[in-house]
């Protein structure tokens, strides 16, 4: 399971209908986890980066990792989001 650290002030981009915002990061994690499954984390964490870049999400490199790692090896993850 991932926790990521992200601004109080983002937390509504993370799962917004995208009509502001442009596309949702949960979305796009899902789609990214149907088809990258099997590829190396070295793919698969820019397309992350640019999907939270998208959704004005900050996520530390480790964070986008993680979940990288997750969608890599098929094994399930559940984004947690604490606010500092």
């Amino acid at each position: 399971m991932s926790r990521s650290r992200i601004r109080a002030h983002t937390l509504p981009h993370a799962r917004h209908d995208g009509a502001t915002y442009g596309t949702r990061y949960e979305a796009e994690f899902a789609a990214l986890a149907a088809s990258h499954r099997g590829r190396p984390t070295t793919d698969i964490v820019p397309l992350l980066r640019r999907a939270a870049d998208r959704a004005l999400l900050g996520f530390a490199p480790a964070d986008l990792q993680e979940q990288a790692q997750a969608i890599s090896s098929g094994a399930p993850c559940r984004l947690r989001i604490t606010l500092p």
